[in-house]
């Protein structure tokens, strides 16, 4: 996908914990975070970000308790729309979640970029397939940045 295309973008939890964690895509997760902190993209997250964030970082055995406190600091001190999802976001997001097969957790990123008119990035090739009909879902290693 174009670079242009993604100026306002929802990013899913599997792209937000490769900021803290060395594995495959962290490199491009990077990149976009970059771009934010520089201003040359927006990015909206749903609250649930941030439970996921550190739940996911509570299991790596590299990193401990501190650092997980730290990124999930790190998360308010970038200033990221931190969205909590309003009656049409969580109503949107159980209509997905049911059309698609998915949890209504997952669904939450794709009707929060649904509702904004944002592009949803997500590293979780299990849910792009699902979903990659809505148009607006784009896979984080299929991004060029």
């Amino acid at each position: 996908m174009a670079d242009e295309k993604l100026n306002k973008v929802v990013l899913d939890s599997s792209v937000v914990i490769k900021w803290f964690s060395n594995e495959e895509g962290t490199d491009k997760a990077l990149v976009i975070r970059e771009k934010y902190i520089n201003g040359d993209i927006e990015i909206a997250i749903p609250d649930l970000v941030l439970y996921e964030v550190a739940n996911a970082l509570r299991y790596n055995t590299s990193i401990n308790e501190n650092d997980i406190k730290e990124a999930v600091d790190s998360l308010n001190k970038l200033e990221i729309d931190i969205i909590v999802p309003t009656k049409e976001i969580t109503n949107l997001a159980i209509s997905y979640a049911l059309k698609f097969g998915l949890t209504v957790y997952d669904a939450f990123f794709l009707s929060l970029a649904d509702v904004l008119r944002f592009t949803c990035i997500t590293a979780d090739e299990k849910l792009y397939n699902k979903v990659k009909e809505l148009g607006f879902v784009v896979l984080l290693n299929e991004i060029n940045l």
